[in-house]
Formats: structure tokens, sequence, C-alpha cells
């Protein structure tokens, strides 16, 4: 009996330990904060927040491309403005950058579609989202909201599969910069002369 009783408190004491270390533990990640990256490019500094958290798979596939290396010497190609879209009846705002290269690209595994539904993030001004062809199809390629996008939310309508795209961060200074890239002269939305990204550092 009095065996019996020393187990029972000793695994109860076992629970209380175990529940303060992970409280702790939560604790402690609070407080942790968020990664930071610098999109240096030939038109001027960008730096973004990238939201761990919330976005888990897609901020943590960024943040793995850019301690590789993987997104220097990349680019800003792609700018969608409210004049080069006529052939699409929901319109957006963005500026979109990566490997831009099919093949090099193809190097680099696609990742679970993270849907705005799913982390609670919105496409808002100055949102970094992953580009991608289907739901889970994404891996280098990014772009940067140009005001609210609520339209790339899940839900939206712009693509008409209806699940949106995975939101992971958000510029943090540098909005000038992508605002200028969005109106350098482009053929079709592809930018003439693409704007270099020399390198992505974590702060």
């Amino acid at each position: 009996m009095c065996l019996s009783l020393y187990h029972t408190k000793f695994s109860e004491m076992r629970i209380i330990i175990l529940f303060w270390l992970l409280s702790f533990s939560f604790f402690i990640g609070i407080g942790q904060p968020l990664p930071q990256v610098r999109i240096k490019t030939s038109m001027g500094n960008i730096v973004a927040e990238l939201d761990t958290v919330n976005a888990p798979i897609t901020a943590k596939n960024f943040l793995n491309l850019v301690k590789t290396g993987a997104l220097n010497n990349a680019v800003f190609y792609r700018v969608v403005r409210m004049d080069n879209q006529p052939n699409n009846a929901v319109k957006i705002e963005v500026v979109q950058g990566g490997l831009f290269d099919d093949e090099k690209i193809a190097k680099y595994p696609s990742i679970q579609h993270e849907t705005t539904k799913m982390t609670g993030l919105k496409h808002l001004n100055g949102t970094l989202s992953m580009a991608r062809y289907e739901p889970g199809t994404a891996s280098t390629e990014f772009s940067i909201c140009i005001g609210d996008q609520p339209e790339l939310d899940f839900g939206g309508k712009r693509n008409p599969d209806g699940q949106g795209f995975a939101a992971f961060g958000t510029v943090l200074s540098g909005m000038e910069v992508a605002k200028k890239i969005q109106k350098q002269k482009d053929n079709q939305q592809y930018l003439v002369e693409p704007v270099s990204i020399y390198s992505i550092k974590i702060l």
C-alpha cells in the first residue's frame, strides 16, 4: 500500500515537473524575436521579418534559402500594377523575385501550401508571399505586396482554386524600394531590366 502511494506521488511529481518545463519553454519561445533579413538590391535595401511562428513551413523554407545563399544573385523580375494586367478580372499589385530560371528552381523541393486560413496571416501592404502554380508547388519564388491584397488570401479570387497564396513575412523598412521596382519599365509584367538581388542576409 505504501509502495503504491509512493509511486502515485512520484508520478504526480513527474507530471508537475514536466508541465512546468513545457510551460517555461512555451513562454521562452514567445519571447524570442522573429528572424529578420536584409534584401540588398541594386535599387536599395529591404528589411523584412519572417513569421516562423504562424507560418513555420513557409518562413523556415525561405530562411533556409537565405542561410544556404540560394537567393544571392537572384532578381526581381516581375511587376504587377493596375495598368499592366488587362486580361485579369481580379487585379493585384506586387513585385516578384527569385531565381527566375526553371532549371535552377527545379533543384529546390517544393513545400506544403500554408493557406492564410491556416496561418491567420493576411496579404497586407508589405506582406511577403510565395509564388506558386498549383498548391504545394512553391519553392524559391516570392512576392511583396504593394498595398493590401485581400484577393491573395484564402478564398480570394485571384487564383481560381480559391486556396490563395502563402503569406510568411512583412517588410519592416524599404517599401519605397519595392515601390520603385514596381514602377520600372516592363513588357507584359516582366521587367525589361530585372533588378538585381545581390544578397539576402539574416540580421
